[in-house]
This record gives structure tokens, sequence and C-alpha cells, in this order.
């Protein structure tokens, strides 16, 4: 079973059967309620984990209590995976913010594999580098730009995500997505409502259709609306 989750995520999909096996022999797959926390920042990183099914909140608290999502992390994605390769504490805290399951693997046994078998990590880290670049890309973009922007460039983000396609489906709240974009949900859902009325997109539900490209893309690039 660990075999055939292992197989199915990105990261490993250069691998061959005899190192599928060789990481499924040091996988350890946990079961994870809704919101129960994974890891909190300042803890000892131990490992790095998968997302195996569910869904997993990366975020950070102000002293005030304010919380400020940096992602969420869903099936196939890796997380935490800095205390393995920066032999760092957790930086922020993981929570799963619905019930599934994750792919723990403990640092010591997975450099230990690594140190016998190099040619694996570097097929793992070569699909790894490719998506941290494409999600500090992201996150630098939406750091810099008024809300409408960051929006639009989350949307754009997901299109690519997504397969390029013109629908795109939100897998988590309205409140979560404000979270990430560090704004709040009333201003969130202003957004969404003047998008909508320039037809650049149609809200339907959790799905988003994308309307106009051009004036989304407009949008990102200009921060605002004109």
């Amino acid at each position: 079973m660990k075999k055939d989750i292992i197989s199915e995520i990105p990261i490993f999909k250069e691998l061959n059967s005899m190192q599928l096996q060789k990481v499924s022999d040091i996988a350890v797959l946990k079961q994870v309620e809704k919101n129960e926390i994974i890891f909190s920042e300042g803890e000892e990183g131990i490992g790095f984990y998968i997302v195996a099914s569910g869904m997993i909140k990366i975020y950070k608290s102000s002293i005030s209590g304010k919380e400020q999502i940096l992602h969420i992390f869903e099936k196939g994605e890796p997380f935490g995976e800095a205390a393995v390769f920066m032999d760092r504490p957790f930086p922020a805290t993981a929570m799963a913010i619905k019930k599934g399951s994750v792919l723990f693997f403990h640092k010591k046994e997975f450099i230990d594999l690594a140190k016998k078998d190099p040619a694996f990590v570097l097929k793992m880290l070569a699909v790894l580098s490719v998506r941290l670049k494409q999600l500090a890309s992201m996150a630098g973009n939406i750091s810099l730009k008024e809300v409408p922007g960051r929006l639009a460039e989350y949307l754009l983000y997901m299109t690519k995500e997504q397969n390029n396609k013109n629908v795109i489906s939100l897998n988590i709240s309205k409140s979560q997505l404000a979270g990430i974009l560090g704004t709040i949900s009333e201003t969130l859902s202003r957004i969404f409502s003047k998008m909508s009325l320039e037809n650049i997109i149609e809200v339907n539900g959790n799905n988003i259709r994308i309307l106009d490209l051009k004036k989304l893309e407009g949008l990102s690039k200009n921060g605002s609306f004109k």
C-alpha cells in the first residue's frame, strides 16, 4: 500500500521499482484528524512529511494570535523538508485541515538511504527544486502586491497547478485563502465581486472560471484595479 502511494508522488516519479521499495521501507504512514497539529514552530526537525490524503496548512502565529497561512499542501506534496536538508527547527506550524494521512520520513533513515544511493537523491531533488522554485516565485510576487494583485497572482498559479484549465477548483475555504493572501474574508469577497463585475472571472461556489486571462494577467501585473 505504501509503495503504491509513494509511486504516485511527484518527487519520487523518477525512481525505479527497487528505489521505490527502499523509500517505502523507511516511510511511516500516519493517520491525522482534522485540526490535528503535525508539528509546531520551533520543534526539532526530526524528519519531513508528504501528504498522502487530505490537506495540511502551514502557518505562523503572531503574539496577538493572528494567523498567517504560508501555504496549503495537498496530496503528493512534501512539507517540513527543511528539517532534513537544512538541519533547522521547523520554521512554522503544520495542521491538518481535513482528515487524512501523511507519510513520515525520519531524517536519519532518509539520509542513510541517500548515502547508500546518491542517484536516488539527485532524482528526487531535481523534481523538488522545480517545485520549490515555483512556490518561491509565487510567494515573492504575492508579497509585493496589493490584495487584488495577490489574488490574481494566486489564481494564475492555480491554473498552472491544475494543468492550465480555465476552471479552477478551490479546495480551501475563502477564509483560508484570505489567510494565504494576508487579508480578511470580507476584503477578499469584495475583490471577488469586483473581478466578477469586470468579467474577469465567474465564481460558482468553489469553482472559479477564468473569463478573461489577459485581464487577470494585467491585474496581477498592476497589483490593483485601474
